[in-house]
């Protein structure tokens, strides 16, 4: 058993040196997950691994079951999920290509099945998420890139967003008002389900591209998909120091 799960988000369907053990598909009473979890061994430690879009990368932000993927992770035992998550850049020193490890998020999403506790209740359920983030996995992961020379923003707050369209530039202008640093579509609901679980969560965000109105021109998806690309090979290198430590 792992104790140790990762998310991977578009561009990281897959995990370069994962020793895969074997697949399991693992029933919900939320429906079936995302795909089956991967077990497997990173560097020399066993994990799991679950592609949030599933591992052809064919369901969008808006029709992920997360309720179904953190149960599943809760359900085999894992206690520990590290997040990676592609995302705009709205602060002037999240440019495409760099990393962030937030601390807190505004959620703008909606209609999406974002609590467990919704039937069958004997009292009503409410939950601290005041730090939405686990602050020991934040720490691992931002010593993690410090060994890895990789150059992380310690902290910064993460937008979600519905999707599967991008925003418009208005929008990004309102969401900077408000304090956003980044801008995601699967930050929620997914860091409040692994709260109401138990789960101690935290995201490593990699900027595929300026948010809307931050750059000339429209967005670029083909510069975009190569940014990524870049970027995710980082994560790799992070990971690389991080799982042993966490």
């Amino acid at each position: 058993m792992s104790e140790i799960a990762i998310i991977g988000g578009t561009g990281l369907t897959s995990l370069n040196g994962l020793q895969i053990k074997r697949k399991r598909m693992v029933p919900t009473p939320w429906g079936e997950p995302s795909g089956p979890v991967t077990y497997g061994e990173l560097f020399g430690n066993q994990v799991v691994f679950l592609a949030r879009h599933g591992y052809q990368h064919t369901i969008p932000p808006h029709k992920v079951n997360y309720r179904a993927n953190l149960w599943a992770l809760k359900q085999i035992g894992v206690e520990k999920i590290v997040a990676v998550a592609a995302v705009g850049g709205i602060h002037p020193e999240l440019g495409p290509g760099s990393l962030a490890i937030p601390d807190q998020i505004i959620d703008y999403t909606w209609s999406r099945g974002h609590t467990y506790f919704e039937h069958d209740l004997t009292s009503v359920t409410h939950v601290d998420f005041t730090h939405p983030y686990s602050e020991t996995l934040r720490d691992g992961l931002i010593r993690a890139a410090q060994r890895a020379g990789v150059v992380v923003r310690a902290g910064g707050t993460y937008g979600a967003t519905q999707g599967p369209r991008l925003e418009t530039a208005a929008e990004i202008e309102r969401m900077e008002r408000d304090g956003c640093d980044l801008v995601g579509m699967t930050g929620m609901p997914e860091a409040a389900l692994a709260r109401e679980l138990g789960l101690q969560y935290a995201a490593c965000a990699v900027v595929a591209n300026w948010a809307a109105g931050k750059a000339m021109g429209a967005i670029d998806m083909d510069q975009l998909a190569e940014t990524l690309s870049g970027g995710m090979e980082q994560v790799r290198r992070l990971l690389e120091q991080a799982i042993p430590a966490i």
